[in-house]
């Protein structure tokens, strides 16, 4: 895996490479921020998902009609060809993750890629429904520059979810994602001194700085409906 030319988008505290890849006859691209140690991370993805010390992130676009049956062990060998080590976390896409967006609110930052082919309401009447072949998927990243208790990670997904459906009601989509979306959010790993904030809710103050970040990212990644 190869970096991208012209240089990549940079951040104070998510700095994100945009790197290429050729598989199966065709070009992929994928992002990473290598974030290092000193964080902890709260994810759903399929490698390194959960609550844990995390030093980097890596979301890949895959093929549309992806068939593999070792997503978390391809993400990882993606991750150590484009130097990435130690512990991470891997998400997937079909959606080219080119086109991500990165928003700054108040210390936090936010990365969202943005597919939604594939779309719908969380709440369906259809049980047991398959996840379909060719998913449209929604990734956000976020990067709070504090430390986060336990219960606050579980909020500020929460509060990351909420702004993401925000988004995509005010960009003029009947949904509220899509059935393989994603999300990380990184906070510092706490030190002896530092204050571990307990709520990150969206009218607490780090959680409305996130909700501000989400949403912007997510507006501005959608493909107009």
């Amino acid at each position: 895996m190869t970096a991208v030319v012209p240089p990549p988008r940079t951040a104070a505290l998510m700095p994100v490479r945009q790197l290429t890849r050729q598989e199966d006859g065709e070009e992929l691209r994928a992002l990473l921020w290598s974030a290092g140690p000193g964080w902890r991370m709260i994810s759903s993805a399929v490698l390194g998902g959960g609550v844990g010390e995390r030093a980097w992130v890596l979301n890949a676009q895959v093929a549309h009609g992806y068939r593999r049956t070792d997503p978390a062990r391809h993400l990882a060998r993606m991750a150590d060809a484009a130097g990435a080590r130690g512990s991470g976390v891997g998400l997937m896409t079909a959606a080219d993750v080119s086109g991500f967006a990165q928003v700054h609110d108040g210390g936090v930052e936010a990365v969202a890629t943005a597919g939604v082919t594939v779309r719908g309401w969380a709440a369906s009447p259809a049980e047991g429904t398959p996840v379909p072949a060719k998913p449209g998927t929604i990734n956000v990243i976020a990067a709070v520059p504090v430390a986060l208790s336990d219960a606050a990670l579980v909020n500020a997904v929460a509060t990351a979810t909420e702004a993401k459906v925000q988004a995509l009601l005010e960009a003029g989509y009947d949904c509220s994602g899509t059935p393989t979306d994603a999300v990380c959010v990184a906070a510092r790993a706490p030190r002896p001194t530092d204050e571990v904030h307990t709520f990150a809710g969206p009218r607490s103050l780090w959680g409305a700085r996130l909700a501000r970040a989400v949403h912007g990212a997510v507006r501005e990644a959608l493909p107009l409906p």
